[in-house]
């Protein structure tokens, strides 16, 4: 596997208009500490990565709209020859907005839904009227003619409304569906008792992989829950097929599970490289130490990348090489990102570990 930085999450505001009960950075809109970086100190950072890779670039938050120089930013990268992509709460989106968007050629705006009816939306976002936000950003990108995908995040208190969420984000006509399983960071440690139990894990992830074989429009994909492309494998071969699965093309994952400092990072406003959104630990910063330094060199991005590493149940397991366990939730949970997936049931067969089981 070749480590390339495929995918970069920027976190270029710790603001947000919401406070959602389980914001990974506990955004709020008047945050203290961690201030919006300049402009200039924006496109310091994008030549930096610039003479190294050129990947897909996600001006993400807190809430990216209220930087009134996001566009700007967005513009810069676009014309470095990133691909740039936008996340936000929707909330924000108007007309005007949708125009920056396509002037800036921003090629993907990814949303958050997080019920398939207001309340169960509302309450996860701690706003009434945020879900009414969303479907009001996804009618004008429909105007606008702008790609958007949905990200959904579960808990126990929307688990059941999983089957009515995919048929919505279905019809509202998005590109992709990331499905996530929550990694409990930032404000998510206060909801500990409402994640998915390890016992349900699984049957979800099956569910899901029931019904992507059978979807032809909509490009699925679960995040935070590497453990399906074990699933994924184990289903092929019990049903004697290879079935080849799609990935979205501003996506990175393939086939392959836990990509936290492997192919994905997340740079944080205060310049922090870290393996991944959920990942509150840092490799290094690049307002000081240049990015490809902090890439190939980091102690914390080597040992990810050595699956032989791995502790308990993932250092012995056959699909350690297409799945790895998350590493963020492995560490939010037990302080070590080596362990075993705290989240997986799976008994290994107790066989040396190689890269690829395909």
């Amino acid at each position: 596997m070749d480590f390339e930085p495929k995918w970069i999450a920027w976190e270029i505001t710790r603001r947000c208009n919401l406070k959602c009960v389980h914001c990974r950075s506990s955004s709020e809109l008047d945050i203290e500490g961690h201030p919006d970086f300049s402009f200039d100190e924006a496109k310091a950072i994008m030549d930096d990565i610039g003479t190294y890779a050129s990947p897909v670039l996600v001006l993400s938050g807190g809430e990216p709209l209220l930087r009134k120089d996001v566009f700007d930013i967005a513009k810069y990268g676009t014309n470095k020859g990133f691909r740039m992509c936008l996340a936000t709460n929707g909330t924000l989106v108007t007309d005007d907005i949708c125009q920056q968007i396509k002037a800036a050629q921003i090629k993907m705006v990814s949303l958050s839904l997080d019920g398939a009816k207001a309340e169960t939306h509302d309450n996860f976002r701690n706003q009434l009227g945020a879900f009414d936000g969303t479907m009001n950003a996804i009618k004008l990108f429909k105007k606008y003619d702008i790609p958007f995908l949905i990200n959904s995040s579960f808990t126990v208190r929307n688990r059941e409304e999983i089957p009515d969420i995919y048929r919505l984000v279905k019809g509202l006509g998005a590109t992709a569906w990331y499905m996530f399983m929550i990694v409990p960071t930032g404000r998510g440690e206060g909801i500990m008792e409402e994640l998915i139990p390890e016992d349900v894990y699984d049957e979800i992830l099956e569910w899901h992989y029931e019904v992507e074989k059978q979807e032809n429009e909509l490009l699925m994909r679960p995040t935070c829950a590497p453990h399906y492309y074990r699933i994924v494998r184990q289903k092929d071969k019990e049903a004697g097929e290879k079935n080849k699965r799609r990935s979205l093309q501003f996506s990175t994952g393939g086939s392959k599970g836990c990509l936290a400092g492997q192919l994905i990072c997340l740079i944080d406003v205060d310049g922090e490289v870290q393996p991944c959104s959920y990942f509150a630990k840092s490799a290094g910063n690049v307002k000081k130490t240049p990015f490809k330094q902090i890439w190939e060199e980091s102690k914390l991005f080597l040992q990810l990348r050595d699956f032989k590493g791995y502790k308990d149940n993932c250092g012995k397991c056959e699909y350690v090489g297409v799945c790895g366990g998350c590493r963020a939730r492995a560490y939010s949970m037990t302080g070590d990102y080596l362990a075993q997936e705290p989240f997986c049931s799976y008994v290994p067969r107790q066989i040396i570990p190689t890269e690829s089981t395909d």
